[in-house]
């Protein structure tokens, strides 16, 4: 690795990071200790508002950014793609959000750059089949920033209907079909509802506070332990 590519991937770590020691680093990026102590300086010498000492670990100052963006050509090709998915796959609002972004990026890498997002051949076709939504994923991406309460009508897969009350917690794609995470204050539990089963949906004035248990973090550890159990559950005996 280049030493330019080195101090750029440090300036990334502890951005990535609160709190980053001069082995993590030596070891993400495999050097010595004594060459990330030199380097930081270097850093530090050159204007990065680096904070931290040997032996205790290293912050980057909230608010500072790099100059002029550059990327490898893989990075390139995964900004473009992911962008070209959000603009097939996602509500008009956020595949606009997409297109714009890669369209701010490009206008700030140097010319060679610029034109190997032209050339990026990875695509994602808009004909495919995308199940159909009646609920509005903008609002529901709008209440999961302002922690507002959902309230909605939904259909099981069994065509049962109910009415459900629910703290938004995150959105998940799948393929065709995009997850809302949410808790439930129907069923008192976490629950994952399609959003093309969902219908009639109503962003509530109600805010809601993180509450100990009822959390994404709570949802994702409650997850894996449940994956975890049925990986550990014994096969079924043959007929």
């Amino acid at each position: 690795m280049r030493r330019a590519d080195r101090l750029f991937q440090i300036v990334q770590e502890l951005r990535r990071h609160k709190l980053v020691t001069a082995r993590r680093l030596a070891d993400t990026l495999e050097v010595s200790e004594r060459t990330i102590y030199r380097d930081i300086r270097d850093l530090v010498a050159s204007g990065v508002p680096i904070e931290g000492e040997a032996g205790v670990g290293y912050v980057l100052q909230r608010g500072f950014d790099l100059p002029p963006l550059m990327f490898t050509e893989e990075e390139i090709e995964a900004l473009v793609l992911g962008a070209r998915i959000i603009e097939s796959w996602a509500d008009p609002a956020l595949a606009k959000a997409a297109a714009d972004v890669v369209a701010k990026v490009q206008a700030v890498l140097p010319e060679s750059l610029r034109e190997q997002v032209d050339r990026t051949p990875l695509a994602a076709p808009a004909d495919h089949m995308a199940a159909p939504l009646s609920v509005d994923a903008a609002a529901i991406r709008a209440a999961l920033r302002n922690r507002r309460k959902l309230y909605f009508h939904y259909v099981t897969a069994e065509g049962r209907p109910s009415e459900r009350a629910v703290r938004p917690l995150a959105l998940a794609f799948y393929g065709p079909v995009w997850l809302l995470i949410a808790w439930c204050e129907l069923r008192d539990d976490f629950r994952a509802f399609r959003l093309d089963r969902m219908h009639e949906m109503t962003v509530l004035e109600e805010r809601f506070a993180e509450e100990r248990g009822k959390t994404l973090h709570d949802f994702v550890v409650a997850d894996r332990a449940r994956q975890r159990d049925r990986r550990a559950a014994p096969a079924p005996l043959p007929a």
